[in-house]
C-alpha cells in the first residue's frame, strides 16, 4: 500500500509545482525524502535495464540522441529529458511516467546524471551500460580538482554490469579504462586530424595526448564538413547530414552511436539507426532555435571553459546580435572564475549587445579584458532579455547562457513565442 501512496503524493506535488511555476526536480526531492527506494524499485521493472550517461560536457544532447536511436530500434525508452541530472530529477521524471500503482511502461531507461550524483545513483541502481563522455574542469567549488571528477566516473564504470563505452581521446578516461576488464569496455574516438577541434582538458592547457597507446574504437569520427559527418563503424564508413548545430554535437553523435551499438549488439538495425541520427534535433537550450518577432533566437548552454570555447567556435557571431547570460546559482556552480579560461576575442568585431544575469558585471569585466565592447549590462535577466530583443529588432539573436539562466530565459520567452514545454 505504501508505494501507491508515495506515487499519488508525488504526482500531487508535481501538479502543484507546475501550477506554481516551480522547478521540475522538486517533486522528486519530496519523494526521495519519503521513500528513498522509489527510484530503485521503479527502475527494477525494466526488462533491458538502465543506461547511464555521464561526463562534463554533452550529457543532455547525447542522452537525447541515445533515446531516439534506441526508439528507432523498436524499444520504448524512459529518460529524464528535462536535463535535471541529479537523482531527484530522475525521480521527478519517473513520477510523470508511472501510473497510480507505480508501474512504468518502458523497456529500458537512458539517464543523464551529473558526475557526483551518478556515484550515489550506482550504489542504488546498477546500470547495465554506461557512457563516459569526457572529464573537464567544471564547478570546482562542487567537485574539487579534475582528478576527483575522474574518480567519480571510475566508480560509475566499476559499478556497470555489462559494458562501459568510453571516449578514448580523453587521457583520464583512457587511464580509467585500463583498470576495467577488456571485455567490458568499448571506445569511440576521433581521426588524429580532428583532435584539434575537440581538445581534451590537457590539450586546452598546452598539453599533448600520447596517441601511441590509443586503442581501436567501434565508432570514429573521420571528417567534418559543416553539418556533414563521416563516421567509421567498424569496417564500414558512412556519411551523414545532421540537423544539429555545433561541432561538439557531431562528436556527441559518434558517442551515441557507439553506445547504441553496445546495447543492441547483433540485433542492431543500422539503417534505421542512421536515419534516426540524421533527424535528431538539439535538446532544449542546446542550440535550440526559437522565433521571436520574425527573427531566430538561439539558446546555447555554456557551463565551463571547454564548452564555452567550443560553442564560440561553432556559432560564429557574424550577422548575429549576441547576449551572454551568467548566473551563479547552485546548479550553475558558484565559482565563476572559469570565465577567465575562455577566449572571447572572436566576439571583438561585432561586440556583445547585452550581458545579463546575476554575474553580469563579472562577465562584462571579463569581456573588457579581451577588448570586447558591451552595449548593455543588466543583472535582472527578465529586463535584460526585453532590452536585448527591443534593441535588436531586425537581427537574428543568440544567447550564451548558464543552466539556470537558460531555464529562466525559456520561461520568459514562452510568454512571447512557441517554446517546447518541459514538464
Amino acid at each position: 500500500m505504501r508505494r501507491p501512496l508515495v506515487t499519488i503524493l508525488g504526482k500531487a506535488v508535481k501538479s502543484a509545482s507546475k501550477l506554481r511555476g516551480g522547478g521540475s526536480a522538486l517533486p522528486g526531492l519530496v519523494v526521495e525524502r519519503i521513500d528513498p527506494d522509489f527510484i530503485r524499485y521503479t527502475l527494477a521493472q525494466l526488462p533491458h535495464g538502465v543506461v547511464l550517461v555521464s561526463g562534463t560536457n554533452g550529457k543532455t544532447t547525447t542522452t537525447k540522441m541515445v533515446v531516439e536511436l534506441l526508439e528507432s530500434q523498436g524499444l520504448q525508452v524512459f529518460t529524464n529529458r528535462t536535463g535535471s541530472n541529479f537523482t531527484r530529477g530522475v525521480a521527478a521524471a519517473l513520477l510523470g511516467e508511472v501510473d497510480i500503482k507505480g508501474n512504468l511502461a518502458a523497456d529500458i531507461a537512458v539517464l543523464e546524471l551529473d558526475e557526483a550524483h551518478a556515484v550515489h545513483f550506482v550504489k542504488v541502481v546498477q546500470p547495465r551500460f554506461s557512457l563516459l563522455l569526457n572529464v573537464m574542469r567544471d564547478q570546482l567549488d562542487r567537485f574539487g580538482e579534475i582528478d576527483t571528477t575522474a574518480k567519480m566516473l571510475q566508480a560509475v564504470a566499476e559499478a556497470t554490469s555489462e559494458y562501459v563505452v568510453i571516449n578514448r581521446e580523453d587521457p583520464r578516461l583512457l587511464k580509467l579504462a585500463s583498470s576495467l576488464p577488456k571485455d567490458k569496455v568499448s571506445f569511440f574516438g576521433l581521426d588524429p586530424s580532428l583532435t584539434h577541434l575537440f581538445p581534451n582538458d590537457d590539450a586546452m592547457r598546452g598539453g599533448e595526448t600520447d596517441r601511441k597507446n590509443i586503442p581501436p574504437a567501434q565508432a570514429v569520427l573521420q571528417r567534418v564538413e559543416g553539418k556533414s559527418a563521416h563516421i567509421s563503424l567498424g569496417k564500414k564508413s558512412v556519411s551523414l547530414n545532421l540537423k544539429l548545430d555545433g561541432i561538439y554535437n557531431i562528436f556527441n553523435a559518434v558517442a551515441a552511436v557507439s553506445l547504441v551499438q553496445a546495447v543492441m549488439g547483433t540485433d542492431l538495425q543500422q539503417a534505421a539507426l542512421l536515419t534516426a541520427l540524421e533527424n535528431v534535433k538539439p535538446a532544449f537550450g542546446r542550440g535550440e532555435t526559437l522565433m521571436v518577432k520574425g527573427q531566430p533566437l538561439e539558446l546555447v548552454l555554456v557551463k565551463n571553459p571547454g564548452g564555452f570555447r567550443l560553442s564560440l567556435a561553432s556559432f560564429l557571431p557574424d550577422g548575429w546580435a549576441t547576449m551572454i547570460a551568467i548566473n551563479d546559482n547552485y546548479a550553475d556552480g558558484r565559482d565563476m572564475s572559469w570565465l577567465w579560461d575562455v577566449e572571447f576575442e572572436g566576439l571583438k568585431d561585432g561586440g556583445v549587445a547585452q550581458v545579463g544575469g546575476i554575474r553580469a558585471y563579472d562577465m562584462a569585466l571579463r569581456l573588457q579584458y579581451d577588448e570586447v565592447k558591451v552595449k548593455y549590462v543588466q543583472t535582472d535577466l527578465r529586463k535584460a532579455l526585453k532590452q536585448f530583443i527591443e534593441a535588436n529588432p531586425n537581427a537574428p539573436k543568440r544567447i550564451f547562457c548558464t543552466y539556470t539562466a537558460m531555464l529562466a530565459l525559456r520561461r520568459d520567452l514562452a510568454k512571447i513565442t512557441n517554446v517546447e514545454v518541459i514538464s
